[in-house]
């Protein structure tokens, strides 16, 4: 039975291992969240990702993450995107995500009381050169600190 055990036991974990390498995303660029504290997001908390481009012909999907508790107050959110490309111009694009219906219905993904949401803001983009990307962030809106975000997070796929 011991030896069943010890053979076991690496199995699964050798098994857990692969399962858990073969989920990633082979189209993903960069796919990571950052959580906001205290679920309070502030002016000046900008969400920073650097993001590494090597291949300037195709084309990206970008999308913003975003993870709001079922308390927060509105049914949308405006958020600034600035790109800042490797030659140090810098592009700042300011988009609306439409969260709930104006019944109160959250759009999102739910689980417990936190609504996922990733929402496409550039489909088909393509960028100007190879080298690395900083993007930055912010919440735009008149709250400040706006109250009850949990994530913001950034995906850039490459298209099939």
């Amino acid at each position: 039975m011991k030896r069943a055990l010890n053979i076991f036991y690496p199995a699964a974990l050798l098994l857990l291992t692969m399962l858990a390498g073969s989920c990633t995303d082979p189209n993903a660029v960069i796919d990571n969240n950052t959580e906001i504290a205290d679920h309070n997001w502030s002016y000046v908390n900008r969400v920073k990702f650097d993001v590494k481009i090597d291949d300037e012909q195709a084309a990206y999907n970008e999308y913003l993450n975003l993870r709001v508790t079922g308390n927060y107050k509105y049914s949308n959110i405006f958020v600034l995107v600035s790109q800042t490309l490797p030659g140090k111009k810098k592009q700042t694009t300011r988009f609306e995500v439409k969260l709930a219906n104006p019944d109160g219905e959250w759009l999102g993904k739910g689980s417990g009381n936190l609504y996922s949401y990733q929402v496409l803001l550039r489909k088909g983009y393509h960028f100007p050169g190879k080298g690395v990307y900083h993007f930055e962030i912010e919440q735009n809106m008149r709250d400040n600190p706006l109250h009850k975000i949990s994530d913001v997070g950034l995906r850039i796929e490459k298209v099939k």
